[in-house]
């Protein structure tokens, strides 16, 4: 048990029952009143925002999470196989910790995975990723205001939008938080 006072932002706490991930921890002295922490949470599982205001001295419990860098090996149902890099000791990872990112991960690319107590809490993709496109629609002449894009499929089966220049075959780098197109990739 630690005091309210130890706990940072970015921290996870074992708050009523669940895991919550600490996005914001404010330390407030309003006038007249005693000063308390104004707490703002997200819980790790459903992703379900809470805020909570802790006294000073409350005892909260800062759960030991364990980071470290997997590599994603394949698809299995509705979990995604991942295999340690020191210890090439393998998991399974349910999909939905990776959120909308795991459409973009393909085979072979390293993962951020968080566990507390040998069970996944959190995952996360590489920023960005590079995909080949396999299926965009020709581009057609005379639509070239700015900033024109087009429908084009990576790789793994995800579509993204384009600029008419993208062809099929063409590697681009592709934004894993909101799937947008970055940049195409000089082989």
């Amino acid at each position: 048990m630690s005091k309210a006072s130890e706990v940072k932002n970015g921290n996870i706490l074992r708050f009523n029952g669940d895991l919550v991930q600490v996005e914001e921890f404010i330390h407030r002295t309003p006038g007249n009143l005693r000063a308390f922490y104004q707490a703002r949470m997200r819980n790790v599982k459903t992703g379900k925002l809470v805020e909570y205001r802790f006294r000073t001295d409350e005892e909260v419990t800062i759960a030991r999470v364990e980071t470290s860098d997997y590599q994603y090996l394949y698809e299995d149902g509705n979990d995604l196989v991942v295999m340690d890099n020191a210890t090439y000791e393998q998991f399974n990872i349910p999909k939905f910790l990776f959120g909308n990112a795991v459409k973009f991960l393909k085979e072979g690319v390293n993962v951020i995975i968080a566990f507390e107590s040998d069970e996944p809490i959190m995952a996360q993709a590489p920023a960005s990723v590079e995909l080949e496109i396999t299926y965009s629609e020709p581009a057609v002449k005379g639509d070239t205001s700015t900033n024109a894009l087009k429908a084009a499929t990576v790789e793994t089966g995800a579509e993204i939008r384009v600029p008419l220049f993208i062809n099929e075959g063409d590697k681009v780098k592709v934004d894993t938080a909101t799937g947008a197109y970055m940049e195409r990739v000089k082989s």
